[in-house]
This record gives C-alpha cells, sequence and structure tokens, in this order.
C-alpha cells in the first residue's frame, strides 16, 4: 500500500480508540474539576498527556497541593513505559524516516497506539501511525472537556460502564495476534500471570503501578527476545 492508503487505513483503525477514549476521559474531566482545574486546564492537559494513568496521578496530587518536583517526578515515572513503546515501534520504521516524524509519533504513543502499530506485519509506515494519532488522540481532549461540564450530572454507574470498554479494546488489540501466534500467546498469558503476582506480593505493595509495568516489560520482552529471536530476513520478507 502506498502511504495515502496506510494513512487512510490507520484513520478508520483509530475510531474505536478514540471512542474508548472519550469515555474514559469524561472520568478525567470529573478529577480535574474536582481538582479546581478549569475546563481550558483539563483539556489542554489531556491535549498534552495521552494517559489516564499519568492524568489521573497528576489531577489527584494537584488536588494534594503537592510541590511541582513531585508531581514532575511521579508524572515521569507513570508514563516512562512509553520510552519502551517507542523503542520498540522505531525497530519497525525505515532507516530514512525522519526525525520529525519519529518525534511526532513518540508524542503520540499510547497504549492501544502502540498495540495496532506494532500488530503491523512487516514494516512499519509512519503515516499509518499518524492516521490512528490524528483519529484516537482527540478522544481524551474532548472527553476531558465533557467530563467537566457534564461529568457530575451522569450517574456514576454508567460512567463507570463506559470506562470498561476501553479495556475490552485493547483486549481486541492482542488478541488476533495471540490466535496467530503460539508464542505470542505464551508471552500474554505470562504477563497476566506476572501482572498478577506482582500485584499481590507484599513486597512490591508500595512500588507504583507505572514502575511495576516498566519492570514486567523489560523482563518478558527481554525473556521473549532471547528465547524466540526473530530473524531479520523474515521480519524484513513479512
Amino acid at each position: 500500500m502506498g502511504r495515502r492508503q496506510w494513512f487512510l487505513k490507520g484513520l478508520k483503525d483509530g475510531i474505536p480508540i478514540s471512542l474508548g477514549y472519550f469515555a474514559v476521559s469524561l472520568t478525567l474531566g470529573i478529577s480535574a474539576k474536582n481538582a479546581g482545574l478549569t475546563a481550558f486546564q483539563a483539556t489542554f492537559t489531556s491535549f498534552l498527556i495521552n494517559a489516564s494513568a499519568g492524568e489521573f496521578i497528576g489531577f489527584s496530587l494537584i488536588a494534594a497541593n503537592v510541590g511541582y518536583l513531585e508531581l514532575i517526578i511521579m508524572e515521569a515515572v507513570a508514563n516512562a513505559r512509553y520510552l519502551l513503546m517507542s523503542c520498540a515501534l522505531s525497530q519497525k520504521l525505515n532507516k530514512d524516516t525522519p526525525l520529525a516524524q519519529k518525534l511526532i509519533m513518540g508524542f503520540g504513543v499510547t497504549d492501544e497506539v502502540f498495540g495496532v502499530s506494532v500488530a503491523v506485519e512487516g514494516k512499519l509506515d509512519q503515516f499509518y501511525t499518524f492516521g490512528v494519532i490524528i483519529t484516537a488522540l482527540p478522544g481524551w481532549s474532548v472527553g476531558t472537556l465533557c467530563g467537566v461540564m457534564l461529568g457530575n450530572v451522569l450517574p456514576s454507574r454508567l460512567v463507570s460502564a463506559l470506562s470498561v470498554g476501553l479495556y475490552g479494546m485493547f483486549i481486541a488489540v492482542f488478541v488476533p495476534q495471540a490466535k496467530k501466534s503460539k508464542i505470542i500467546g505464551a508471552v500474554v498469558a505470562v504477563s497476566f500471570a506476572l501482572s498478577f503476582i506482582f500485584a499481590k506480593l507484599p513486597l512490591l505493595a508500595n512500588i507504583s503501578a507505572g514502575i511495576k509495568i516498566i519492570i514486567l516489560t523489560v523482563v518478558i520482552s527481554l525473556g521473549a527476545a532471547i528465547l524466540f529471536p526473530v530473524k531479520e530476513e523474515n521480519a524484513n520478507a513479512a
């Protein structure tokens, strides 16, 4: 496919992600309003930080009147996993991809954007990811704005029900890949098991969710790369 076709496909694939983001960010808007932020401040925050965990942490810390340094450190920890995702996506790009385009992709990387992008067979055309970003990311900002303005009017059960939709959407990203490859399916199963263990171990109770995700990502990815390496010629031929 040409770049135009990849871009249009990205726009299409980004629609369900945007809807999921809109549902989740309604609760972000409520949290922002409770923290004392205006509609503009909350919406602009969602435009710059496309991550539910990072924003929830930020709004909670703002409500607690913490200092700037603590806020910066916590945001860096909560969102550090996106550095790993960006590094992984960079390996799927052509070597002649301009730096400016890589930076745009880095800015727009989220769990779901990464999921659909890394699932592309063979080399990744950056314009596919651009299409996904353009469609998906506005869902954060628009949903946050609606959450600030109308969120408190909605029943809490309805907001919680809408939020669950994002998890279903994320499952839909990796389940097809797990069906195609037993290795991916095994890695997913191991990820679930280790995530549960990490959540229950007393020694890890005081470690933030962001740090746990980073540790699990590095350990599982490294283990899979060592045990099941992908030959370069096969990757290029895909």
